[in-house]
């Protein structure tokens, strides 16, 4: 099997779902070697469609967040994929996945054993005048070996299962890294936002303090009543009060990108500033059938599907007889200098069959099946719900825009209103309180459109993350990232 470099992690080549022409999955419970233990194939209960409502026609890189052409970002997420420690965790369990596959594995190979015993005998007194001595040495080395004949292939599922397991763990170091990379981006963006709002309200209060100071002039020549410099004042104060509340959330984002970069709170020099993009244009989705095969998370409940399988027929193949072949080869004497001059070496073979269990191997058998049935329908259900996230993204996306430019266009509107209304405030034509309220709606719609373009970059990096596929990641140094005892006491 050939396999890019994103697919290969540690040498070991990541096997993808196949999937069928007519469109259908079909995760086949794998058959196992012996033809008496075959489990039944199985298709997962779902049809894809032939294409999404809509797609581009760039392809999406791998690591898509440079698509954003943001170098900020892509300097956090760079930093996140070597620190995380959701990450790093979803590597040790890499680590610990691939220990059990060596575990389970060594049950397909003979195992042998060292022995060596001496034993003292102390005689009695009249068992001394007959022999002479005081005591007996005897003196025993030897080897003994053991090996299972797998005829109807329980240790090979077993080891099956354990490897199925290791490509699920692997699948789920690139969805962690991908949620990662995901929730870094959607974060900065909204830090991007909230500094930009922060901006934008300093001009509102400004403006607004210079419109309060000409009522207040105005006011004192008996032009205008106090009621004026009032709400002019209120609306200062509200204003301000917002603000506090978007530094807040300034600070908790910082605080939060921190954690995901694997850093404590305050402790990681944010790049200043930040601009909301124009989003690039729409990538290609590609076909459904194709998503299939790129998203790790769905590769990874392939692969606890085909694990469970192999447990099945492991289940299965427990109730058959187990054949056993054991050696032993040992050397024996009284004393150590004649220990090579005696041998003994024995060979046998042994078969245990079950007989009565009292229904135990069989309950199992139907626990496995009924796992397996599970796992086959948590596997259709990530495929919806993969299908869904690229669908919600493409139409979120979609009328976010429209959103965008009737907020831009309401925008425009209400700059040329407040405008014409205080114009004709000043010359006594309208109250001050026509004002306000156009004033009012003015400043919040500056706001809104912040936001909403934040909005526009959030969809598009849901849908960078709904038709992602995995990317080349660091492999870390556990050994040296664990703290020793010394370290934990200090």
């Amino acid at each position: 099997m050939n396999c890019s470099p994103d697919r290969t992690v540690r040498g070991t080549c990541c096997r993808r779902p196949r999937s069928a022409s007519s469109r259908c999955i079909l995760p086949l419970l794998l058959v196992l070697s012996a033809a008496a233990c075959s489990p039944p194939l199985r298709q997962a209960p779902i049809r894809l469609p032939d294409s999404f409502s809509r797609s581009g026609e760039e392809v999406v890189a791998e690591r898509w967040w440079t698509e954003l052409g943001d170098p900020a970002l892509t300097t956090l997420i760079d930093t996140a994929l070597a620190n995380n420690f959701d990450i790093l965790g979803a590597w040790s369990r890499l680590t610990q996945a691939e220990a059990v596959v060596r575990r389970e594995g060594a049950g397909l190979f003979p195992s042998i054993d060292l022995e060596a015993t001496t034993n003292r005998t102390e005689l009695t007194q009249s068992a001394q005048q007959g022999s002479g001595a005081g005591g007996r040495n005897d003196v025993r080395l030897g080897l003994s070996a053991s090996y299972e004949l797998d005829l109807w292939g329980r240790i090979r599922s077993v080891r099956d299962a354990a490897e199925a397991d290791r490509t699920a763990t692997e699948y789920e170091v690139h969805t962690a890294a991908i949620t990662v990379s995901a929730e870094i981006a959607k974060a900065w963006y909204e830090l991007v936002e909230q500094r930009q709002l922060l901006a934008i309200t300093a001009d509102q209060v400004l403006a607004n303090e210079q419109l309060l100071e000409l009522l207040t002039l105005r006011f004192r020549r008996g032009l205008v009543p106090a009621a004026d410099v009032l709400r002019q004042r209120q609306l200062v104060e509200a204003i301000r009060g917002d603000r506090y509340s978007t530094q807040a959330r300034a600070d908790v984002l910082e605080h939060r990108l921190a954690t995901l970069v694997g850093q404590p709170p305050r402790t990681v020099s944010l790049p200043p500033g930040g601009e909301l993009l124009a989003v690039p244009p729409l990538p290609a989705t590609g076909l459904p059938v194709d998503l299939v095969d790129r998203r790790p998370d769905l590769r990874q409940a392939y692969a606890l599907l085909l694990a469970a399988d192999h447990r099945f027929a492991s289940a299965k193949a427990d109730r058959y007889p187990r054949l056993t072949i054991s050696g032993s080869a040992a050397l024996a004497a009284k004393d150590l200098r004649d220990l090579f001059d005696n041998w003994i070496a024995t060979v046998a073979a042994g078969v245990v069959a079950p007989l009565i269990d009292a229904g135990r191997r069989s309950a199992e058998v139907d626990r496995t099946r009924a796992f397996a049935s599970e796992r086959l329908y948590q596997y259709a259900q990530a495929i919806l719900v993969a299908l869904r996230e690229v669908e919600d993204a493409l139409v979120q996306e979609e009328r976010q825009q429209q959103r965008n430019a009737s907020l831009n266009s309401q925008l425009a509107t209400a700059d040329a209103v407040v405008d014409r209304l205080r114009d004709q405030y000043l010359h006594g034509s309208i109250e001050y309180l026509d004002v306000l309220q156009a004033l009012v709606s003015k400043q919040e719609l500056e706001r809104a459109v912040a936001g909403a373009q934040r909005q526009v970059l959030a969809f598009r990096i849901d849908l960078y993350r709904a038709i992602g596929g995995s990317f080349a990641l660091p492999e870390p140094d556990l050994v040296a990232r664990t703290p020793t005892r010394s370290d934990r006491s200090s």
